[in-house]
C-alpha cells in the first residue's frame, strides 16, 4: 500500500460504517504483517505496566515505606503509579514530533528499549526512591503509544481503518489478562516453589521474577519488530532541515508536516473537545485500575477484600481477558447499529455503577461475615459493567483521528492526544488511592467518599461525550 497516499486520505471517511458513499467501496485488506507487529508492541505494554499492580501494595509495606500503617499505602502506590504518566506527558509529543522527522521505528526502538531497562530496575530496587527513578525513567523514554497510533493510520484507508483502531483495547485488556497473571504467579516464587528458587537473591529481590519475564516480552517485541516491521513514513513526507528553524511558510505546509506547525493552529474546537473526553475517559479508566487491586488487597476490617497478591492476579487476568473477548465478538457490531457517539455516551455512562459496586461489595462483606458467593456474583456484576465502559477507547480513537484539522496533521493530533492521556492518567492513580486512603483514615462518609468523587467525575464525563459530534463528518464537505 501507498503509506503517503493512505495517510492523506485517513480523515476524510473515517470508516464505512459512517457514511454511505464510503460503504460502497470494496474493503481493502489490512496489511496483516505490519498490524500485527503493531499490536505486538501495544501488547507488551499493558504487560510491563500491569504486572505490577498484584503486589506493588505488599512490595511498599515490606520495604517500611508506611512504617506498618497499611491504610496510608495507597498514597505511596498512587505516586509510584502516577509517575510513569507524568514523565510521558512531558515528552511524548516530543517524541511524536522526533518521528515526523526521523521515522517511526527509531523512536520505537528507544522507547521499547526503555521500557525494557526500567522494568528490570524496578525489580531490583529496594527503596521508594529507586522505584521513583525506574518509573519515571520508563515515562522518559517512552513515546510509543502515539507513533504506533499515527502507524497505524498510514497503514489503513477509509475502508479498513475502523477495524484497525478496535484492536487496541482489544490488545490492551489481553495484556491486562498476561500482565496480572504474571505479577501474581510469579511474586515472590521462594514461597511457591522453595526447591526450584532456594538461592538468596529470590529472597533479596523476591518480585524480580515477574519483571524479567516482563522484560522478555518486551525484548522478544523490539527483535521482531527491528528484523521484521516497515518504516510508515516516507522520506517525501519528512521535513526539510530549514523548516526545524522555523515555522514553514503556506507554501511549504502541503510538504512539510504539521507537526511543526504552532499548536494552536491545530486545537481547533472539534479537535479540543474530542481530546478533553479521551483525556478523561483515560484518567478514570486508570483510576478504577489503580484502585481494584488496592480493594482487594485492603484487609476486610478496613472495607477491602483482604486477597492475597495471586488471587488479585488471577482476579485482574480474569477481567482482562472477559474484557478482550466481550470486545472481539461485539465491539464492530454494536458501534454498527449504534452508531460512535451513542456507543461512546452509553459507556461512559455505566462508570458510576461501577463505583457504586464497590461500597456495596464492602456492605456484603461486613453483613455477611465474610466473603462467599454473594459477593463473589456482585465483583461478576462489576466485570460485565466494565466490559460496556471499554467500548468507549474504541470509538474516542474513531473520533481523534477524525479530529485532525489536516491531512498531514495526523501524527501531532495523536501526540497531542497522548499527551493529554498521559496527564489524565499521571493524576487519576495518585488522586483514586490517596482518596481511598483519606476516606478509610477520616471514615469520610463511612469510608466511601472516594466512591463518591469518581461519580461525580464519571458525570463530567457524560456531558462532556454530549458535546462530540453528532457523527463523523467528511472534512472535505
Amino acid at each position: 500500500m501507498d503509506t503517503s497516499n493512505s495517510h492523506e486520505i485517513i480523515v476524510n471517511e473515517i470508516t464505512p460504517l459512517f457514511h454511505a458513499e464510503a460503504s460502497k467501496k470494496p474493503k481493502t485488506p489490512l496489511p496483516k504483517r505490519q498490524i500485527g507487529i503493531l499490536m505486538m508492541l501495544q501488547l507488551v505494554e499493558p504487560i510491563a505496566s500491569t504486572s505490577i499492580y498484584p503486589y506493588i501494595n505488599q512490595l511498599i509495606s515490606e520495604l517500611g515505606i508506611t512504617r506498618g500503617n497499611h491504610a496510608a499505602v495507597g498514597y505511596y502506590a498512587g505516586i509510584i503509579e502516577s509517575l510513569f504518566f507524568v514523565a510521558q506527558a512531558l515528552t511524548v509529543l516530543r517524541w511524536t514530533r522526533l518521528s515526523d522527522r526521523i521515522g517511526r521505528k527509531p523512536v520505537l526502538v528507544i522507547g521499547l528499549s526503555g521500557a525494557c531497562i526500567s522494568i528490570l530496575c524496578f525489580g531490583l530496587s529496594r527503596t521508594f526512591w529507586s522505584l521513583v527513578i525506574s518509573r519515571c525513567m520508563c515515562g522518559f523514554l517512552n513515546g510509543n503509544a502515539g507513533v504506533m497510533k499515527t502507524m497505524v493510520g498510514e497503514l489503513t484507508d477509509s475502508t479498513n481503518m475502523a477495524q484497525a483502531f478496535a484492536m487496541f483495547p482489544i490488545v490492551w485488556c489481553i495484556g491486562g489478562f498476561v500482565g496480572p497473571l504474571i505479577g501474581g504467579i510469579l511474586a515472590r516464587p521462594q514461597d511457591s516453589w522453595p526447591a526450584l528458587f532456594a538461592n538468596s537473591f529470590w529472597g533479596k529481590y523476591p518480585y524480580f521474577l515477574p519483571c524479567a519475564v516482563a522484560a522478555c516480552w518486551i525484548a522478544l517485541a523490539l527483535l521482531m519488530m527491528s528484523i521484521f516491521s516497515e518504516e510508515t513514513l516516507s522520506t517525501q513526507r519528512r521535513p526539510m532541515a530549514s523548516a526545524t528553524l522555523g515555522v514553514p511558510s503556506s507554501e511549504s505546509l502541503p510538504q512539510q508536516s504539521m507537526a511543526y506547525t504552532p499548536l494552536q493552529y491545530l486545537l481547533t474546537p472539534t479537535v479540543v473537545v474530542t481530546i478533553a473526553n479521551y483525556a478523561m475517559l483515560a484518567s478514570l479508566d486508570v483510576s478504577f485500575g489503580a484502585l481494584l487491586p488496592l480493594f482487594l488487597s485492603t484487609p476486610t476490617n478496613l472495607g477491602g477484600l483482604g486477597f492475597t497478591p495471586s488471587s488479585i492476579g488471577s482476579w485482574l487476568a480474569f477481567f482482562g481477558i472477559m474484557v478482550g473477548v466481550f470486545q472481539v465478538l461485539f465491539f464492530a457490531k454494536i458501534v454498527d447499529r449504534l452508531g460512535p457517539k451513542r456507543l461512546f455516551c452509553m459507556s461512559v455512562s455505566c462508570f458510576p455503577s461501577v463505583m457504586v459496586m464497590f461500597p456495596i461489595m464492602s456492605w456484603l462483606v461486613s453483613a455477611r461475615g465474610g466473603i462467599d458467593h454473594v459477593v463473589t456474583f456482585t465483583l461478576l456484576c462489576q466485570l460485565v459493567l466494565m466490559m460496556i465502559w471499554s467500548m468507549a477507547f474504541g470509538t474516542v480513537f474513531m473520533f481523534i483521528t477524525a479530529s485532525a484539522p489536516t491531512n498531514t496533521a495526523l501524527g501531532a493530533i495523536h501526540g497531542l492526544g497522548q499527551t493529554s492521556a498521559s496527564m489524565a492518567r499521571a493524576v487519576g492513580p495518585a488522586l483514586a488511592t490517596s482518596l481511598f486512603a483519606v476516606s478509610k483514615e477520616r471514615n469520610l462518609l463511612a469510608g466511601n467518599a472516594v466512591y463518591v468523587v469518581l461519580i461525580i467525575l464519571g458525570g463530567a464525563l457524560r456531558w462532556l461525550g454530549s458535546q462530540l459530534p453528532d457523527e463523523i463528518q467528511d472534512r472535505n464537505e
